[in-house]
């Protein structure tokens, strides 16, 4: 299946050594059961976030005949995929959204003292990142892993200001931006 990667997955990754003091948390564990013709083989399934409160977090999915070892290699594959967002203060620098399948998560910036206004899926997530205040809402499938997916998406797509000015001024050159120089209003005909 060759499918579009999403932002996320596009995201560069830190190095998981630099990763010294991060808090875990696991969002989800649920039974999965796979029929044979010998009967029922159960297996857990387990969605764990990782994050350092300082703009690193990471997400992982682990699967495992026993709990432990399902969170186990949750906090190892999110530990493998932690990506860096900007942070302004206690916050995020801009309004973003996040889709994934059928979830969609909208984040806004919240003025200190705010708190975190979010459901428990992406409480866990943008806590363990560091945000303190935000605003969010979340539309669609409440699926607590494309929930997930989803807010990772949203805080992947996060520039900050230098980022985005830098970014748009990159294709002019310094050379266009300079001739350019200030426009003369023709609205008025005289």
């Amino acid at each position: 299946m060759s499918g579009k990667k999403s932002l996320y997955e596009r995201a560069p990754k830190m190095n998981p050594e630099r990763v010294t003091h991060a808090t875990e948390r696991v969002v989800m564990i649920r039974r999965i059961t796979k029929v044979t013709a010998g009967g029922k083989h159960m297996r857990f399934n387990a969605l764990a976030a990782l994050g350092d409160g300082e703009g690193h977090v990471g997400l992982g999915l682990g699967k495992a005949d026993a709990v432990p070892d399902a969170v186990r290699k949750a906090v190892a594959a999110a530990r493998k995929g932690m990506i860096t967002i900007p942070l302004q203060g206690s916050t995020i620098p801009h309004d973003v959204e996040g889709r994934f399948d059928a979830s969609h998560v909208v984040l806004r910036p919240a003025v200190p003292g705010t708190g975190v206004v979010a459901g428990a899926t992406v409480r866990a997530v943008v806590e363990l990142a560091g945000v303190k205040d935000i605003l969010t809402k979340s539309l669609g499938s409440p699926n607590r892993v494309n929930l997930a997916k989803a807010t990772l998406e949203a805080l992947a797509s996060l520039r900050t200001p230098q980022e985005e000015v830098a970014k748009r001024l990159q294709p002019l050159g310094a050379e266009a931006v300079a001739r350019s120089g200030p426009r003369e209003d023709r609205t008025r005909r005289g």
